[in-house]
């Protein structure tokens, strides 16, 4: 849940980028009217501090993550750092990793990495994105890879959960919640692509966090890592490995 005060979430910050955790609930930007985003959240602070808001400071979003998604962005603060960024992720040089929760019986079968590759066509109107065939108007190439890292029984229902490292390769609409459910692995709390168990158990709220990003400074070329522990309920109960 979003304090509203957005420097609890700063996690680093210069002239050139800011880094921060985002909360499960608050969308990255275009909120409904009179709903704070994160984006303007940011925007404020930087406004206030630079002399209490005469200007509209820059800040770009590089990359973005649902309004359920927990876990970890970065921005630019000025158009170079923007463009550098934003190269990095077409070039494929920015990582980011997530972890999540399912209740799906195919987690069961082995901890070795997975690959998952699809082709998934996005729905406008309503807003989802579905798996098709490669050679569907619109469709894009998905890739993802996934390995179970622990397991863990749920204490409100006694039900066995895995918890999944997922590493991105590609960055379509929600993929990983599309690609895991087609595989019979929906994540669970998730009410667009779940079904049955996987949303009903628990607290219900989405298990995926960006738990990991890692990137080039876009001035001095150092490599930034940057983690984070995700708080959904969904991840109680189950030992969260370093990063």
């Amino acid at each position: 849940m979003f304090s509203g005060k957005i420097e609890d979430y700063i996690l680093f910050e210069d002239k050139e980028i800011i880094v921060c955790r985002k909360p499960a609930g608050i969308a990255v930007q275009n909120a409904r009217i009179g709903a704070m985003d994160l984006e303007s959240s940011l925007k404020n602070y930087l406004a206030m501090q630079d002399g209490g808001g005469r200007r509209i400071p820059y800040l770009a979003v590089i990359h973005r993550l649902d309004q359920p998604v927990e876990g970890i962005l970065v921005f630019g603060k000025t158009p170079e750092a923007a463009k550098s960024l934003s190269a990095q992720i077409t070039a494929g040089k920015m990582e980011k990793i997530y972890l999540a929760v399912t209740y799906g019986k195919q987690a069961e079968a082995g901890k070795k990495e997975k690959v998952l590759e699809d082709y998934l066509k996005k729905d406008g109107k309503s807003n989802t994105s579905s798996v098709v065939n490669a050679h569907t108007p619109g469709a894009k190439k998905a890739r993802l890879s996934y390995e179970v890292l622990g397991e863990a029984v749920d204490a409100i229902s006694g039900k066995k959960k895995w918890l999944l490292r997922i590493h991105l390769d590609t960055g379509r609409h929600h993929q990983i919640r599309v690609q895991m459910a087609h595989a019979g692995m929906p994540l669970a709390g998730d009410r667009k692509y779940g079904a049955g168990t996987n949303v009903t158990i628990g607290a219900g709220s989405l298990a995926l966090c960006a738990a990991s990003l890692t990137f080039f400074h876009p001035v001095t070329g150092k490599v930034m890592k940057f983690v984070t522990k995700p708080e959904g309920t969904e991840f109680k109960g189950i030992s969260i490995p370093q990063m």
